[in-house]
């Protein structure tokens, strides 16, 4: 067969540009070669619809115990009884919880995505809020911080089947024991979404959700810095407090209706080529390694909103716990959208994000996301970010200036050029 030499010179195009730029948008990252390798596998080849020992296909003895690894080292990050490594997404995680535990026309509450929530808690345009009933809380217009004044008056008033917490675009830990108080006084599940923590929960740099939350969902391509894809977990399984019954009418563990709501709910054959890529992640968040480069994240994103901020930029919140930030660039004299523009101009990939409260449109938007996950698997650390921050900064300020976004961006190819990725790749 002839080699398609056109999708491989896009492919090489790519490793280029992922190479010459500093890549800033929070839900990227760059995974390790092993990682990249597991998903280019003959596993690809292998249906295996059902679960490790439990297949409608013959021949998943192999894969079987693949998943299973990915299973058990999942467990061991977070010290869980149940996980679900199935989700070809984390939209398809949140669909397939949300499809075990709730009916149609359910209520449900979440932060409010212009607030910095998620497509997949609530939005109109989502699933989540053309299946269900939306209702949002947000942050306040003073702080930028969760209003849980908020969220527990609105729990009270519409008594919501679940309620949603966890973020895109926030950059403070979460107060999960608050929120599920007021659960539980409402009868409402808690499913906190940490797509965007979970690799500095998984070392305790944050709040972990699990004592209070009975779900936890995520993606595990952003800081847990693996293949993209989905996961679905329980501190504990137990038996659903609700009643809520399987196609037969029987009263199942909570495990049980979660796996039936991934395959065959809402997918079918699962991706058995990521899944093994997901069991390597996996097992490089176990080592002291991984536990060395969440803590760089951490210090990054903070020393990053320090630069921010001393050049007058404001950042929602203030500041920032976990790996990225939110700013509001309204005080610069520049939308969201053309910020995203121009630094691309310059090598330099982030994406625009409305803030809180904000005066233009999701197309236009105030303010531009940062995050660090990516530049830290590059190598850097937070004497660096004074680099990245000034380069960003110039740009920002003279966006109309086509002399000036050349300049930076060859001073920031030059500046990439020490921190070599997948150097195996010539």
């Amino acid at each position: 067969m002839q080699r398609d030499t056109l999708v491989f010179d896009l492919i090489k195009q790519e490793l280029e540009r992922q190479r010459r730029g500093i890549e800033l948008i929070a839900s990227e990252n760059f995974t390790s070669l092993q990682v990249m390798q597991a998903m280019g596998n003959v596993m690809t080849n292998k249906y295996a619809e059902g679960y490790p020992g439990r297949r409608y296909y013959g021949g998943c003895e192999i894969v079987d115990q693949t998943e299973q690894l990915a299973i058990d080292r999942l467990k061991q990050i977070f010290n869980i009884e149940y996980a679900n490594v199935q989700p070809h997404s984390g939209a398809q995680a949140n669909a397939a919880l949300m499809l075990s535990i709730l009916q149609p026309g359910d209520a449900i509450l979440g932060l409010d995505l212009s607030m910095g929530g998620h497509l997949t808690h609530g939005s109109a345009v989502n699933f989540s809020g053309k299946l269900y009933k939306p209702h949002f809380y947000t942050v306040t217009r003073e702080e930028g911080l969760i209003d849980y004044e908020m969220l527990e008056s609105k729990a009270r008033e519409v008594k919501p089947k679940l309620i949603i917490c966890g973020a895109s675009a926030y950059s403070r830990d979460i107060d999960y024991k608050r929120i599920r108080t007021v659960a539980d006084e409402v009868g409402a599940f808690v499913m906190a979404d940490i797509a965007h923590p979970a690799g500095l929960i998984a070392k305790g740099l944050l709040s972990s959700p699990f004592e209070h939350c009975q779900f936890v969902t995520s993606t595990t391509h952003k800081t847990l810095r693996g293949p993209r894809g989905g996961v679905i977990m329980m501190g504990k399984d137990f038996e659903n407090p609700f009643g809520l019954k399987d196609v037969k009418g029987n009263i199942r563990m909570m495990s049980n209706l979660i796996d039936m709501a991934v395959f065959p709910g809402t997918q079918g054959g699962p991706l058995e080529h990521v899944i093994a890529a997901k069991a390597i992640a996996f097992g490089e968040i176990l080592t002291d390694e991984y536990t060395v480069y969440a803590k760089q994240v951490q210090s990054n994103a903070q020393a990053m909103a320090k630069a921010f901020v001393s050049r007058g930029y404001k950042i929602i919140s203030d500041g920032t716990d976990n790996h990225l930030m939110l700013i509001d660039l309204r005080n610069k004299n520049i939308s969201g959208k053309k910020a995203e523009q121009v630094l691309g101009h310059a090598d330099i990939t982030a994406n625009k994000n409305m803030v809180p409260y904000d005066d233009k449109s999701a197309f236009v938007t105030s303010g531009i996301r940062f995050g660090v996950p990516a530049i830290t698997t590059r190598g850097m650390n937070e004497a660096h970010m004074e680099f990245v921050v000034n380069a960003v900064d110039t740009v920002l300020m003279n966006a109309d200036d086509a002399n000036t976004l050349s300049k930076v961006k060859t001073e920031v190819n030059e500046f990439m050029s020490q921190f070599i990725l997948y150097p195996e790749f010539g």
